[in-house]
């Protein structure tokens, strides 16, 4: 039997319900959905959904308006299909409760079990929901933050900007630390990497904060009927910044391979193009899409500290090296940042030495890692 919810969160649920459908409605079953704060539960009651999802806030409450606040933006305002739909919410309670999206299966699960080439099609999808939530989102900011105001206080200037205010000075502590600073032409590039990132002007598009391949659900066979979830973090940024997942490694895996020789590139382009124009112009698609990939790997370069004290062997170190040679790699495709993409591949030179184990190819025929290898 699945275990018993926290009864105050069991009662909410039920009052919530029950008050929408102006009828008792009871919860049967609880199956909470590891490790996230996530359950899909049963219901007892006429003319309601037999199972929905409830998704609840751990850290704060403001995780439960922002979520509630961009999926009825994109659903309720922009009319799109590319999210679970919102049944009812308890800000107070930090509850939130969604259609229930199965069959759709998480893609990581399937390439986890299958490898990359078994959904060559799934990824494609990845790729083209990612471009189509930027394109049907750019130019509605006012929109979603009108709405987001509604439920609660936030300043969509500081939203924006405190996504990158701390990674300057972060990246010059941990190249240092680690005996590669980051200086002149280098620093120089970082710089306007960080103000194509701050004031992305047309590129400007939601994002639900953690554009990976555990967060798009789709069907294992026949239409692949995508939808993306998990909000809780979501707010107007660079649209490039979900492209990064394409080119570079997330935290679940140990290469993502080649997105331009898969296609993955030109479906994600395409889809983002149909909203921004700009994404046409080589220069500066190139450009942004380096810069995201750059900034990224310099954020992930915050673990070396934590992974130097690992075993020999541990995956997480080579993942990290290959963090920085899939941005450098992504950065010199696009002729962009070349001070900061050699920066890059001297400071993975310096980890393929500093580790045993480390000194691995991931690229070309003999790699021991094809695309979406897990890490661990």
């Amino acid at each position: 039997m699945p275990a018993a919810p926290p009864a105050p969160r069991h009662a909410a649920v039920e009052v919530l319900l029950t008050d929408l459908y102006a009828a008792p409605v009871k919860v049967d079953a609880w199956e909470r959905l590891e490790p996230w704060a996530v359950a899909r539960v049963t219901l007892g009651g006429a003319n309601v959904p037999r199972t929905v999802i409830v998704k609840w806030a751990r850290a704060s409450p403001a995780e439960s308006r922002t979520e509630l606040t961009a999926l009825r933006f994109l659903s309720g305002d922009l009319g799109l299909a590319l999210t679970p739909r919102v049944i009812a919410a308890d800000l107070s309670a930090g509850l939130v409760v969604m259609e229930d999206l199965a069959p759709r299966t998480a893609l990581d699960h399937l390439l986890r079990r299958d490898g990359a080439a078994a959904h060559v099609d799934r990824l494609a999808a990845f790729a083209r929901a990612r471009g189509e939530l930027s394109a049907a989102t750019v130019g509605r900011a006012d929109t979603y933050y009108a709405r987001q105001t509604a439920l609660g206080p936030i300043d969509p200037a500081a939203d924006q900007g405190t996504r990158f205010a701390r990674l300057r000075d972060e990246a010059y502590g941990h190249a240092a630390a680690l005996g590669t600073p980051i200086t002149g032409p280098a620093a120089n590039e970082l710089g306007d990497a960080l103000a194509e990132l701050t004031d992305p002007g047309p590129f400007l598009a939601l994002t639900n904060g953690d554009a990976e391949t555990n967060n798009i659900l789709l069907n294992e066979s026949g239409p692949t009927d995508a939808r993306l979830i998990d909000f809780e973090h979501a707010g107007y940024t660079h649209a490039l910044i979900d492209a990064v997942c394409l080119y570079v490694p997330g935290p679940a895996w140990m290469s993502v391979g080649d997105p331009v020789a898969t296609g993955l590139a030109d479906h994600y382009r395409r889809a983002l193009a149909r909203g921004v124009p700009e994404a046409e112009d080589d220069r500066r698609y190139g450009f942004g899409l380096a810069a995201a990939c750059i900034s990224w790997a310099i954020v992930r370069l915050q673990r070396f500290a934590l992974l130097d004290t690992r075993s020999p062997g541990d995956p997480s170190r080579p993942q990290l090296i290959e963090t920085l040679e899939a941005a450098a790699r992504t950065a010199e495709t696009h002729r962009a940042l070349p001070h900061l993409t050699s920066w890059a591949r001297r400071t993975a030179d310096l980890l393929r030495r500093r580790w045993s184990g480390g000194d691995q190819e991931f690229t070309g025929r003999q790699t021991a890692f094809p695309p979406y290898t897990p890490r661990g």
